[in-house]
């Protein structure tokens, strides 16, 4: 294995980090100073030390996390709390989101160290299925739902967007459904709110524009108030898991993605 791979999923940071930390000359190979990142090495028997302390390769982890409202997802920032936040208690140094959710956002997001994994996971040519449950001000009828499937243009932007799946959970008047909406976002509106119609439900998509859902939504006369992602491709969130928690994915959630490649877990 090289060098800068082995730091890099041993959690020491990420692979452009790793390559500049070994040629500073911090990291030891059995000893003696090792400034080449594509070093091969043997990590069954070579010691690796970084900064004096040995590096132990506990090798590529995957994290289910139910993200709560209110922080962002990013690995570090100086005035927010990001979700990397919630994994202090891990070396969390090689670990990262996979793609994002809005800070108002809640819902599941894998974290892990692995690059490939990400990969399969989010890129656009994979047309992995993520779904959302909504709760919004407007109304959902066939028409509206067959044009988010049928594609819809965003905002100032002209990209066509689609959903693959539009269910309808609860429809009616706000101040009929008040006590069942989630969250706390239809707070903002302040006009007759309580004779305005509101619609929960359910949109699968495989795009991943920003604030997709939300402009979609938007763009058949829907505000959306209250979003939370439930799950990405095969995999749902575990409704055990509390808000800011996370558990480590099992080895059939994690094959889902990967199953068809060689790195795929046994």
């Amino acid at each position: 294995m090289r060098l800068d791979k082995y730091l890099s999923e041993a959690s020491i940071g990420r692979r452009k980090a790793v390559r500049q930390f070994i040629k500073d000359g911090k990291v030891l190979v059995n000893g003696c100073v090792q400034i080449v990142p594509a070093t091969e090495i043997d990590e069954q028997k070579d010691v690796i030390e970084y900064e004096g302390e040995k590096v132990i390769h506990s090798g590529k982890v995957y994290y289910m996390f139910h993200k709560p409202a209110g922080c962002i997802t990013a690995r570090k920032d100086e005035r927010e709390k990001t979700v990397l936040d919630f994994f202090q208690e891990l070396n969390d140094n090689g670990l990262f989101p996979v793609g994002r959710l809005d800070k108002d956002t809640e819902g599941l997001l894998f974290i892990t160290n692995d690059g490939v994994f990400n990969h399969e996971v989010m890129y656009p040519e994979k047309h992995v299925d993520k779904t959302y449950f909504f709760w919004a001000f407007g109304e959902l009828n066939k028409d509206k739902m067959d044009r988010l499937i049928e594609g819809v243009h965003l905002e100032h932007a002209e990209i066509l967007v689609k959903a693959s799946k539009v269910e309808i959970d609860k429809q009616g008047l706000f101040y009929e459904l008040q006590a069942q909406i989630e969250g706390n976002g239809y707070e903002k509106v302040k006009k007759n709110r309580e004779i305005q119609p509101v619609v929960s439900g359910f949109i699968t998509i495989s795009q991943g524009c920003k604030h997709q859902v939300k402009r979609m939504l938007k763009a058949v006369g829907c505000y959306i108030v209250y979003l939370k992602r439930v799950s990405i491709g095969k995999v749902t969130l575990d409704e055990t898991l509390e808000k800011g928690s996370y558990r480590a994915l099992t080895k059939e959630e994690i094959n889902s993605f990967m199953s068809h490649r060689n790195d795929s877990v046994t």
